[in-house]
């Protein structure tokens, strides 16, 4: 089977993309709005960049009528977003995020989570996740063509908070986090059965 994504519909390359790209870590992205509202929501097409600067990145894609989602529309305002790793016990929350509420509704008190101030950016932090990256904003790129824009935010990791314990000899404990990916269709997947292959030495 070939297949040329320019070839496909805007529908058949997401499910190329999701079914292909797997798993995937989630975002689960904290904003606050110019009213002061905040915003909760996860995405799945999230990756880091750089590690000295920290720069994360992660894709959002616009609302069916072609208009900019909350999340975008907050970080245009604030320049700044926390992004919130998820793990076993929020994934229903995070599901619960997942929809498309109107702007006015404040998803931490939707789906029962609970905001904290960050320390050095305006959006807010989620208390129920182990690992908060407080993010300054750097670049936003832009795909595609209207209704379908994607855009992908990249940002400056300024402060990572990390739960007591699961931060040892310089790494986080995998094995403790519990945190989920993504998979394709509605299907997500833990990370609790893993392996260990270590790299090559290769010899001049």
């Amino acid at each position: 089977m070939k297949i040329d994504p320019a070839n496909l519909d805007w529908a058949g390359a997401h499910e190329l993309l999701i079914g292909a790209v797997l798993p995937r870590p989630i975002a689960f992205v904290s904003t606050v709005g110019e009213d002061g509202v905040y915003n909760l929501a996860p995405f799945s097409y999230f990756t880091a960049l750089s590690s000295k600067p920290a720069v994360v990145g992660f894709g959002i894609g616009r609302k069916r009528d072609g208009r900019k989602k909350d999340t975008l529309v907050n970080i245009d305002f604030s320049k700044d977003f926390v992004i919130n790793i998820v793990t076993e016990a929020i994934a229903q929350a995070m599901n619960q995020a997942s929809g498309e509420y109107p702007s006015h509704v404040d998803e931490f008190k939707e789906v029962g989570l609970t905001p904290v101030k960050s320390d050095l950016v305006k959006s807010p932090r989620l208390a129920e996740s182990p690992v908060n990256l407080e993010c300054r904003l750097l670049q936003i790129l832009e795909f595609g063509e209207p209704p379908r824009i994607n855009s992908f935010v990249i940002g400056e990791i300024l402060r990572a908070h990390v739960q007591d314990g699961l931060w040892k000899n310089g790494v986080i404990q995998g094995d403790k986090l519990k945190a989920i990916g993504r998979l394709g269709e509605d299907f997500y997947c833990r990370t609790m059965d893993r392996f260990e292959m270590k790299r090559p030495i290769i010899q001049p």
